[in-house]
Order: C-alpha cells, then sequence, then structure tokens
C-alpha cells in the first residue's frame, strides 16, 4: 500500500509551489501502475487500468474489454498464427483495415450481453484484476518516479514560459563555473551558457560574479532548459543602451544600425523620431555618463556614435567619421558573380588617409558594414595641389623678387663716411 499521508502531502506541495494540479498527477501515477501490472503479471494486447483511492488506499486494477461483432473485427482463420495477425494488423493500421479480434482486448456482443444485458458495439466492459501481494513496493516506487518526472516537466514548463518570452533581451545572472571556455551562468531555475565564441576577446570571470548577457536562444534539452547568451551580439549594444536611455527605451530615439567588433570598436547610426531631441546627445549623455556606463559594461570597448540618414553620401560620409572627406562617389553595378553591388569611393586628404582607413582597416570595415555599402578610400595628392599652386604664379625677375639687405646698407653707409673723414684729414694737411 502507498504511505497515503505522504502522498497526500507530496500532492499539495507540488499543487501549491509548483502549480501542477494534483488530479494531472494522480492520473499519471494510475496511468504508471496500470502500466507497470501490465508489465509484470498482463498479457499482450490488454488494457489495463488502475483506480487510486486516495482516502482509504485502495489501489483497485481492471482489465477493460471492447464490445465488438463481426462487423467491427476480423477473426483468425485455421493455422493463422495470432503474432502474426497482429503485426499484419498493425502495419495496415492506416489503412482503415478492421483490427484483429483478440480475447484479451475484445468481446463479442452476445457474450458482453450476458453480461449487461444493455450491452452496445464500442461500449467498454470491466473485469476486476487480482492485486498481486508483492506489487506494493512497485506501485510506491512508480509513484514516486511519476511525481519525480512531473516536478521536472512543470520546472521545465515554468523555466520555458518565464525565459521564452525574454528571448532578445538582456538577463542577468550569476556566474557558476567556467569549464574549457565556457562559462555556465546560474539563473536559479536554469543554466545559461556562454560559449567562447560569443565571450568579448580578454574578459576574465570569476564563480560568483555577476554578469549581464544578451539572450539569443531558450532550448529544452534531457537535463533541464538551457539558455544560450552572447556578449558579442551588436543586439547587446542597443539593449544596453535602452537600459540607459529612456528616449531609446521609449521608442523615441531609435538605433537603426549597429556594426561592432566586440571588445575593439563599435560603431551605431542613432536617429530621432522628434526634430527637438537630439539623438546623439541622448545616448552619450550629461558628461558622456551613459556611453562611458555602456562602455565599461563592455571593457572599455570604443563606441562611434553617428546621426543615420536616408541620404546614402550624407550616411557614408558619417560613417567614416572622424575622418573628413573631400568628395564621395556612389556607384551601383554587377560584380563578378552577378550580384548587385553598392560602392562608395571617398576621397580624402592624404593627412586624413591613415585615420580613415583605421588601424587594421577597422574604421572603414565598420563604416562599410554600417552602411550596407562597400566603401573605396582614395587619398588626394597634397603635393602635387602645391606645384600646381606654384606654376599658376608668374614669376618674378630676379633683381627686382630680391629684398634688401639691412646689414648690407649700413655696411655701404660706413664706407661713404669713411671717405669723407679721409677727404677732410688730406685738406687740412
Amino acid at each position: 500500500m502507498l504511505d497515503l499521508k505522504a502522498l497526500k502531502s507530496a500532492l499539495l506541495q507540488l499543487e501549491e509551489e509548483k502549480k501542477i494540479p494534483k488530479d494531472k498527477i494522480i492520473d499519471a501515477i494510475e496511468q504508471s501502475l496500470a502500466a507497470a501490472y501490465k508489465k509484470d503479471y498482463g498479457k499482450k494486447g490488454q488494457i489495463v487500468r488502475v483506480n487510486l483511492d486516495l482516502d482509504s488506499g485502495a489501489t483497485e486494477f481492471y482489465q477493460v474489454k471492447i464490445v465488438v461483432d463481426e462487423s467491427t473485427v476480423r477473426f483468425l482463420e485455421d493455422g493463422e498464427d495470432m503474432e502474426d495477425f497482429l503485426e499484419e494488423s498493425n502495419e495496415n493500421l492506416e489503412e482503415n483495415v478492421k483490427p484483429v479480434f483478440n480475447p484479451e482486448k475484445h468481446i463479442l456482443l452476445a457474450d458482453a450481453k450476458m453480461i449487461k444485458k444493455d450491452a452496445k458495439i464500442e461500449e467498454e466492459i470491466i473485469f476486476p484484476l487480482e492485486m498481486k501481494d508483492d506489487f506494493g513496493r512497485v506501485a510506491a516506487q512508480t509513484a514516486k518516479q511519476v511525481i519525480v518526472q512531473r516536478i521536472r516537466e512543470a520546472e521545465r514548463s515554468a523555466v520555458m514560459q518565464e525565459y521564452g518570452g525574454q528571448e532578445g533581451e538582456i538577463i542577468n545572472g550569476i556566474i557558476q563555473k567556467v569549464e574549457r571556455g565556457i562559462v555556465f551562468v546560474d539563473f536559479n531555475k536554469a543554466t545559461g551558457i556562454i560559449p567562447r565564441e560569443e565571450q568579448i576577446f580578454g574578459e576574465r570571470f570569476m564563480t560568483g560574479q555577476r554578469i549581464k548577457a544578451y539572450l539569443t536562444k531558450v532550448e529544452e534539452g534531457h537535463r533541464g532548459v538551457n539558455l544560450f547568451l552572447s556578449r558579442t551580439h551588436p543586439k547587446f549594444i542597443e539593449k544596453l543602451f535602452e537600459i540607459e536611455a529612456p528616449e531609446i527605451a521609449n521608442g523615441i530615439v531609435e538605433i537603426r544600425s549597429i556594426a561592432r567588433e566586440a571588445g575593439a570598436r563599435s560603431k551605431i547610426a542613432v536617429y530621432s523620431n522628434d526634430q527637438n531631441i537630439d539623438p546623439i546627445g541622448a545616448c552619450v549623455g550629461q558628461r558622456g555618463v551613459r556611453v562611458t556606463t555602456v562602455m565599461n559594461e563592455l571593457g572599455g570597448e570604443k563606441i562611434d556614435i553617428i546621426p543615420w540618414s536616408e541620404d546614402p553620401e550624407e550616411f557614408v560620409s558619417s560613417a567614416i567619421s572622424p575622418a573628413k572627406i573631400l568628395s564621395i562617389k556612389l556607384i551601383e553595378r554587377k560584380n563578378e558573380k552577378g550580384e548587385d553591388e553598392r560602392v562608395a569611393v571617398l576621397e580624402v586628404a592624404s593627412d586624413q588617409l591613415s585615420l580613415a582607413i583605421g588601424k587594421g582597416g577597422q574604421n572603414v570595415r565598420l563604416a562599410a558594414k554600417l552602411t550596407g555599402w562597400k566603401i573605396d578610400i582614395k587619398g588626394s595628392d597634397a603635393p602635387e595641389e602645391k606645384k600646381e599652386k606654384t606654376e599658376n604664379v608668374e614669376e618674378i625677375p630676379e633683381e627686382e623678387n630680391k629684398e634688401e639687405d639691412p646689414v648690407e646698407e649700413v655696411k655701404e653707409e660706413t664706407v661713404e663716411k669713411k671717405e669723407v673723414v679721409d677727404e677732410k684729414n688730406e685738406e687740412e694737411e
């Protein structure tokens, strides 16, 4: 017999804490007990059911037979084997073939009427089964297994319901452990996973550390619900700005495009739906407090904030900042594969070329990703310009162009005075 007191207490606790209806657990226990009884004592094809009475503690097992006649079933002929016939019946089940009469599962209408006068086709006739002496232990073990299974199913359902709607959002957790480069984050009811490729380069994680991450996917596995997290996803920046800037959270300011190389540098294009609100100022915040908070969360990653524009020339020109361009030419063409290609040819001053390209091509790479245009940068030849300007100036004769040297003037004046003094001396003599 089952320990009714313990079972009732467990069912009540599950209903209150796990929100699992008591009737569903009892139904699952009854089905499990029937399956266990059939496995140990039943015959092939039998329909076994059980009735568990929590008030009295009685467990009643019974066999169910379905009322049939010649119009609803087929009968074995001489020489046919029941096993082969059952397999054939199972194979042809989808072809609407009549099931094979099985005395363990079916009862003829005439025989059923001897038990119940008003028996009808497809009706179920119940036959009590003998309660086995050693089945109490099996019943208790089965009930325990079913309850544990139902608890797990309920927890998985609760986690799926709670976190399934948070995909694409930032969630907070505590680092449980770091194993082989994979970070496991504890969320009380579920475990989050940050794969190596979703971690910001150079970040260090410690057990017990609180962490924010972007939830990319919720997946139900054999051991529970797994939350797949990322700290390198471009949307991670957008969600961080939503936390810091109410204008973005309210939809007044929008982040229209993001290009990111996690841990190094990012570019975001922002747009304001209100002419009175500066989108860049909303992201930067007073004295840069908002953007600084986001950068600190990303381990010091640099963030360029530029205005989004419908005009491709203006948008591309802004995206290449902090470099300033001299001219821009947009080209739409087919590439070698026959695919549409958009190319922006930029001309910058020679001293701005390295700034426009960036270290390792990072600036132009991010600008291209942000705008969707392939960017080709060319530097203007400054020495040529200076030379052309010089060639356009008229040549001045050397004598006219020569400036008088004040030192030479003093020398000439001194010589003249000396000659005058010498003449006076000669006259006196």
